[in-house]
């Protein structure tokens, strides 16, 4: 460890006052997880946007597949009928 962090745990552990350390530290670090929190919401927004967009043309080309492999099942079968008639 270095030389900081061991005179750092040996403030702490002889410090009647460790509680309020350790929670001054807790609260220090929600306070910049949230401003990390903070500052990245703007770009959660647009990849919420740009999956959202991604997601639509994937189910849009998904339909149209599935419209031509519909048709030429349909056009398929209806020349099975005619052969068979003839």
């Amino acid at each position: 460890m270095w030389a900081a962090e061991m005179k750092a745990l040996k403030l702490i552990r002889g410090s009647p006052m460790k509680e309020l350390l350790v929670g001054l530290m807790v609260i220090v670090m929600v306070m910049v997880l949230s401003g990390i929190g903070v500052l990245l919401l703007p770009l959660l927004l647009v990849l919420g946007i740009f999956f959202r967009l991604a997601l639509g043309l994937v189910i849009l080309l998904l339909a149209i597949w599935l419209i031509g492999k519909v048709t030429l099942f349909l056009i398929d079968t209806l020349k099975r009928k005619e052969n068979q008639k003839v």
